[in-house]
């Protein structure tokens, strides 16, 4: 899985080096990829996101298999 090598910066943007890839990134995003790094399962990481953002369950469930889906899409998953 090419979400390992996936490096953040300060500024939110996502790199990897062995594709020479970047992309722009907010701060759930970031954390949803650091949680994958971590090899979370998917509603394990919606109700980390629910809790510490203060949102309903099923917002996060939505926000992190959106995310799942971008990095899919570009070949990260």
């Amino acid at each position: 899985m090419l979400i390992k090598e996936i490096e953040i910066d300060e500024n939110n943007i996502g790199y990897v080096p062995s594709l020479g890839l970047s992309f722009q990134m907010n701060e759930t995003a970031k954390k949803i990829i650091e949680l994958l790094k971590e090899n979370k399962e998917q509603k394990e990481i919606a109700k980390i996101i629910s809790e510490e953002n203060n949102i309903d369950y099923k917002e996060a469930y939505i926000d992190v298999e959106d995310v799942i889906l971008k990095l899919r899409v570009m070949g990260l998953l």
